[in-house]
């Protein structure tokens, strides 16, 4: 097999032509095949197989540099670049990330799991690149759905200024996740539906072979010019082309991003144009695997399928996701209420809004990859009167920071957000963790923050979050929890947290989902016979801010030890929240913290990632059982441990 004989950027240089194609097919194979058991990313990489081929045949890498943008099309560069041997272990815990890691090889030279990144870091690498005198070439490979978010556009603002040489490939297959939205994606399909443009540089390059050489870089330069104004003339469009041009960047294309031999002629000619350039490149998403080409948003991040069909493997017997919950509870508030709006960046599909948005078309709005305009629209809305309910994961909200402090918290205006993926994410790894929301929202005045313990509470926790006047977070992880502790669900209070089961000694304190694992270490102790029978509270936190201070106290007054326990980074968390109430209140009950330490958490199952961090029944069980042997004649309180 020609994959067998390729183990860097080299092998790939120096195979005979025909066999590339024999190499492309191959590759498919691989992906189909890995992500068919591993789940992953398979419509995006399988669109890029001839674009990856031909930039590791034009490239010299290293020192030439690509940058991939978001990454997750990453896998064909991986295959080539000496990870094919490992690549079976995609997204497994201890195998390779599904996207660029600088640390997991030196020919991923900028990692990535946010979109819209690659432009700005590839112009940094060129600067630095003319700053240090060199001259190898920084490759951009930046999908058009990334072209909805705001950075692609500011970075493509000062390369146009810098003038510095690299080249951005916009990889246009008319998709992100779902079908891209806006004006640019209009835009674009006015490009792809114009070959006036290439005939024109058709006839200019003619021209200029027609020029003897020696005439100079200031003649060079005019007849570059006289190039553009042969296309624009030429265009039945006035503005086919102008807007890239106008930021500054030399646009070519469209080009057939499956046919190498063009590929490769593009790439080559992109290399010797001076100054920025924009190589807009046309492909299918989920070629060569018909399922995928059929339903790209299916396989664009897919679980394992069968390759014959394609048909995803279904868990029997599987309760309903918080995310599937969240799409039924919107569709109850909104049918109540007709100032309810939903607003996602992007992410229909993955947040189930949807759904929601079959349901009522007129108050759906997917405003593409742009978290940021995202929530200050919404901000705008719920000033005039409207209950706008932005649903956007926890990392990609990370995003909108200064639109959440600035124009909703400031404003005090009463934006709701739903907060899917928050805790950890499995094996999309450390950019997609979503630990950090608590610490960037609980300090903002006015924010109420919430998380339900399970998929029966999202509901009445969605209605409170709408009923109030000012902002409110409400977080909920991937997947589902096992439903073995869906007790009557109580109506929820404002700062109210839920006593789930009474107890002695050690009050484990519990948020979200992480209440299933106390009360599964509730049972397991009261099994075990080398416990002493006595079994600690659990309460159901339901709050982060506000916090329910006087059942904390009442607690604190009884118990010698708290355990708090959260899907989240300890720094900033709800333990953290814990902690600062005692101390600030002069309360000295121990208080222990089970979550996220300081360390970036990688992919993996989340069982597993759970697991490592305290949270599985056995350990939990085991530190409780452990604290209330320690101190079992204590009085409450000697200490306070943060």
């Amino acid at each position: 097999m020609v994959i067998e004989r390729v183990e860097s950027p080299a092998d790939v240089k120096a195979l005979p032509r025909a066999e590339l194609d024999v190499l492309a097919r191959e590759i498919r194979d691989m992906l189909v095949v890995t992500c068919s058991r591993n789940g992953g990313h398979l419509a995006p990489n399988l669109g890029v197989v001839e674009l990856t081929l031909a930039l590791h045949r034009v490239l010299d890498i290293p020192p030439d540099k690509i940058v991939w943008d978001v990454s997750h099309q990453s896998y064909v560069h991986k295959i080539l670049t000496g990870r094919r041997d490992r690549f079976h272990t995609l997204r497994q815990g201890g195998g390779i990330s599904g996207f660029s890691m600088r640390s997991e090889s030196p020919y991923d030279v900028f990692g990535a799991g946010h979109a819209s990144t690659s432009v700005s870091s590839a112009l940094g690498m060129a600067i630095a690149r003319d700053l240090a005198g060199r001259d190898e070439t920084i490759v951009a490979v930046l999908g058009d759905g990334a072209l909805t978010g705001g950075l692609a556009y500011e970075a493509i603002n000062n390369a146009g200024q810098l003038d510095s040489n690299f080249i951005v490939v916009l990889n246009d297959n008319e998709m992100s996740i779902a079908p891209n939205v806006g004006s640019i994606a209009s835009y674009l399909s006015i490009l792809r539906s114009k070959r006036f443009a290439n005939a024109a540089r058709e006839k200019a390059k003619d021209v200029l072979h027609r020029v003897p050489f020696g005439l100079g870089r200031v003649a060079g330069k005019a007849l570059q010019a006289a190039e553009m104004g042969a296309m624009h003339f030429v265009s039945p469009v006035e503005k086919t082309t102008v807007i890239f041009e106008e930021l500054g960047f030399r646009y070519m294309g469209p080009v057939d991003g499956h046919n190498i031999d063009v590929l490769v002629e593009a790439l080559e000619a992109a290399k010797d144009i001076e100054g920025p350039v924009l190589l807009h490149v046309r492909t299918l998403k989920g070629k060569g695997y018909q399922p995928a080409e059929q339903d790209s948003r299916t396989f664009h991040g897919c679980g394992a399928f069968d390759v014959e069909n394609g048909k995803l493997e279904v868990k029997p017997n599987a309760r309903p996701t918080f995310s599937d919950t969240f799409a039924e509870a919107m569709n109850v508030v909104a049918a109540r209420d007709s100032r309810v709006i939903g607003i996602t960046a992007a992410m229909p599909d993955g947040t189930k809004l949807a759904k929601f948005g079959k349901k009522f078309p007129e108050r759906f709005f997917d405003v593409g990859i742009a978290e940021a305009h995202a929530v200050c629209f919404a901000a705008g809305a719920a000033a005039v009167g409207l209950k706008p309910v932005c649903a956007i994961y926890s990392t990609f909200l990370q995003r909108a920071y200064d639109q959440i402090v600035h124009d909703v918290c400031v404003q005090e205006l009463p934006v709701v957000f739903c907060m899917d993926r928050a805790g950890y994410a499995g094996d999309d790894g450390p950019t997609h963790m979503g630990l950090y929301d608590i610490a960037y929202l609980r300090t903002l005045p006015g924010m109420t923050v919430m998380a339900p313990r399970c998929e029966e509470e999202l509901l009445p926790m969605l209605e409170h979050a709408l009923s109030l006047d000012r902002p409110a977070a409400m977080r909920y992880p991937k997947g589902s929890t096992s439903g073995r502790h869906v007790d009557e669900i109580a109506p929820v209070e404002h700062g109210k947290a839920q006593v789930l089961r009474r107890g002695e000694g050690v009050a484990v304190i519990a948020l979200g989902n992480t209440c299933e694992v106390a009360l599964d270490a509730y049972e397991l102790l009261s099994t075990l016979r080398s416990h002493d029978g006595r079994l600690p509270t659990i309460v159901n936190a339901r709050f982060v801010r506000p916090l329910d201070e006087g059942l904390l106290e009442e607690l604190a007054g009884t118990h010698a030890s708290f355990v708090t326990l959260e899907e989240h980074s300890l720094a900033g968390g709800f333990g953290s929240a814990v902690v600062e109430w005692a101390s600030d209140h002069g309360i000295t009950v121990r208080i222990d913290r089970v979550g996220t330490p300081d360390v970036l958490v990688q992919h993996d199952a989340q069982p597993k990632q759970r697991a490592k961090f305290g949270l599985s029944a056995e350990l939990l069980a085991e530190r409780i059982a452990s604290a209330m042997r320690e101190r079992k004649t204590a009085t409450p309180a000697a200490s306070l441990e943060g």
